[in-house]
């Protein structure tokens, strides 16, 4: 197998970046796709400025992507919530989020197949979430990141006799710039938050990037179509934000 190259949505931040920074340690070449570029400084560390949210600026950056690396491990991170009750649920929300969580997911995953497939080899991991399994104010974004379940048990079946699995990571509560958009750090709710997990902590950047490392790696060949929970056991409990 040729050297492991893998594209990392939303890796100039919070989690995408720490994924971005584990996968480099394990001798990866990495490319970030995000809004801004990733200050990580590292010789095998490359970056395309590209709004996921838009599909005609994903497709000419997926092409800019497949033309300069031959990418056989997609880890689709970046992610928003715009949250809201069901009475103030704005759609142009939810078209954002579809575009975001799942249409970029596509367009990145069929730019890169014909290189998974010439190479017999393939790890796709999709960062879903907990909330995928309801919370309060999350219609959009529990609704997206429950589609991408269901999308990655259906590529996962698609792929696999060609070498290429396809997973999935769901984390819980972890901190994050994008955490602290809706929870004030060092606030009593986050207090109360952390109190409420059963391991009794918020969940850290690195604890999703271990996850993630997991899936890609090339020995991890027998487990696909799966769903790993990262979130302190909050998905066999109840999570009040």
């Amino acid at each position: 197998m040729t050297a492991r190259v893998a594209a990392v949505t939303g890796g100039s931040a919070g989690i995408g970046k720490a994924i971005c920074e584990d996968l480099l340690a394990q001798g990866y070449e990495v490319v970030s796709l995000a809004r801004r570029r990733a200050e990580i400084d590292h010789p095998k560390l490359h970056s395309i400025e590209v709004d996921l949210a838009d599909r005609a600026a994903t497709a000419q950056a997926a092409a800019e992507l497949v033309r300069g690396f031959e990418v056989t491990t997609v880890v689709h991170n970046a992610g928003v919530i715009r949250p809201a009750l069901i009475s103030d649920v704005k759609l142009e929300d939810l078209d954002a989020l579809v575009d975001l969580h799942l249409g970029c997911a596509i367009q990145l995953v069929q730019a890169a197949l014909p290189a998974m497939r010439a190479q017999r080899f393939g790890r796709v991991v999709l960062l879903s979430s907990r909330a995928a399994l309801g919370l309060q104010t999350r219609t959009s974004y529990s609704a997206t990141k429950a589609g991408m379940l269901g999308m990655a048990r259906t590529w996962a079946l698609e792929l696999a006799p060609e070498g290429i699995t396809v997973n999935v990571v769901a984390p819980g509560p972890i901190r994050t710039d994008m955490f602290y958009d809706v929870v004030e750090a060092g606030s009593a709710k986050e207090q109360a938050l952390a109190a409420s997990v059963p391991v009794r902590r918020l969940g850290e950047s690195a604890d999703v990037a271990r996850a993630v490392r997991f899936f890609a790696d090339p020995a991890s060949s027998f487990v696909t179509g799966q769903v790993l929970y990262v979130c302190g056991g909050t998905s066999v409990g109840s999570l009040a934000l």
